[in-house]
C-alpha cells in the first residue's frame, strides 16, 4: 500500500517551528586506494586504539547462558535447511503450535526446498492466525483482503489486521493504518491512523514515518510539541532511503517549513532525490540551479535535470522558457549529461 497523504506539487509557503536535520551520507569526496607504495612497504595489519595506547584490551564480557526454549525448526530454517525445518515443526504445527503453522506456510509459500502451494499455505496462515501469531494474523489477513486462495473477506481481514497491529507487527501497523485512513476520510482517519504510524515509524518503516510527518505538520489540533516533531519524522523517513520523503524534506528546508530555512540542506536532499529518478526532485532542482538556491548557478545542470524531468512527462512552461533561452552549446552539454545520467540506488 501507499501511503495516502498528498505530496506538497511546489515549494510550500513557509511556517514556524524549528528541527535540524541533516542529510545522508554524500561524500563529496573518497579516498584514493591507488597511491604508489615505496618498495618494501606493506600495507599494515592495523594498530587498535588500545595498542596505540599501549593498553591491554580488555576481557570479553561472558556470555550469558540461555536458558530459554530452543527452537530446532526455525534454527534449521535460518540456516537454510528448509526441509529439515519442514520435518521439525510439521509435528508441532499439527498439534497446534502457531509459532510452527506460520513456519510451515512461509516455507511452502516461498517454495522454501518444496514446491511453492499458495493453497496449503493459507491454510496454515489461516490456523496460526485463529492461534494469535501476529505474523500470521498480518499475513492471513492480506490472504483475506485480496481473496488469493481463500474467500475474500473484509471485515475478517480487518480484524486479522488490527489484532497483528495491536500485537506489534510492524507492517500490519502501517497497514492497519492505512486502512483506517481510507475508511474514514478528513482528519477524523489521520487522527485515528496516527498512533498505528507513530508505532510504525518507530520500528523503522519509512513510509509510516513519512506518514507521521505530513500527519503532524498538516492535522489542525494536535499538540505542539508533536508538530515541532514533523520535520525529524520526515528527515528519519528521508534517511532511510524513501525517495519522496527526500523530496518533501527538501522543500521543507528550501521554504523553512517545520524549522527554519536551509537553503545547502534543501538543495542536498533534493540532488539525491532527484539522482534516485524522483522525477518531482529532478524539476525542483533544475530551479534552485537557476535561482542559485543551496547552489551556484549552473545553466548546463539546470537543464540536465528539466530534459531528465521532461522525457519523465513532467512539463513545466517556465524552465522550457530558461531551456530555449540558454546557448545552444549549453543545450547540447545538458542534452548530453541527461544522456549520460544513471540513476543512484
Amino acid at each position: 500500500m501507499t501511503v495516502l497523504l498528498a505530496v506538497p506539487p511546489e515549494f510550500a509557503p513557509a511556517q514556524a517551528n524549528e528541527a535540524s536535520t541533516e542529510p545522508s551520507a554524500t561524500p563529496s569526496q573518497t579516498f584514493r586506494t591507488d597511491r604508489p607504495q615505496p618498495q618494501g612497504i606493506v600495507p599494515s595489519d592495523g594498530v587498535g586504539v588500545f595498542d596505540r595506547m599501549g593498553a591491554k584490551l580488555p576481557d570479553l564480557p561472558p556470555e550469558k547462558e540461555y536458558k530459554g526454549q530452543i527452537d530446532e525448526a526455525f534454527g534449521a530454517y535460518q540456516r537454510g535447511y528448509y526441509l529439515t525445518a519442514m520435518d521439525k515443526a510439521l509435528p508441532r504445527a499439527q498439534l497446534g503450535d502457531p509459532a510452527a503453522q506460520t513456519l510451515i506456510a512461509e516455507i511452502l509459500s516461498q517454495g522454501l526446498g518444496v514446491k511453492r502451494d499458495m493453497k496449503n499455505a493459507a491454510f496454515w496462515y489461516g490456523k496460526a492466525a485463529e492461534g494469535g501469531d501476529p505474523a500470521a494474523m498480518f499475513k492471513y489477513a492480506l490472504l483475506l483482503m485480496e481473496g488469493n486462495n481463500v474467500t475474500r473477506d473484509k471485515a475478517k481481514a480487518d480484524e486479522y489486521m488490527r489484532k497483528a497491529a495491536d500485537a506489534g507487527n510492524s507492517s500490519a501497523e502501517f497497514n492497519w493504518a492505512q486502512t483506517l485512513v481510507a475508511d474514514n476520510p478528513g482528519d477524523k482517519g489521520l487522527k485515528l491512523a496516527l498512533p498505528y504510524y507513530e508505532k510504525a515509524g518507530e520500528q523503522g518503516v519509512a513510509d509510516a514515518q513519512y506518514a507521521v510527518a505530513q500527519i503532524y505538520q498538516q492535522v489542525p489540533d494536535l499538540p505542539e510539541d508533536k508538530k515541532q516533531l514533523a520535520r525529524e519524522w520526515m528527515a528519519r523517513a528521508a534517511r532511510a532511503g524513501f525517495d519522496t520523503a527526500q523530496l518533501d524534506i527538501g522543500i521543507w528546508l528550501v521554504n523553512g517549513v517545520g524549522g527554519p530555512k536551509d537553503y545547502v540542506r534543501g538543495f542536498e536532499w533534493l540532488k539525491i532525490a532527484a539522482n534516485r529518478g524522483n522525477v518531482a526532485a529532478q524539476n525542483k532542482l533544475a530551479h534552485l540551479y537557476i535561482n542559485a538556491i543551496g547552489t551556484a548557478p549552473n545553466p548546463v545542470e539546470a537543464a540536465k535535470w528539466y530534459v531528465l524531468s521532461r522525457r519523465a512527462g513532467l512539463s513545466d512552461p517556465s524552465l522550457e522558457d530558461f531551456y530555449l533561452g540558454i546557448e545552444d552549446d549549453q543545450q547540447k552539454a545538458a542534452i548530453e549529461a541527461a544522456n549520460k545520467f544513471r540513476r543512484i540506488n
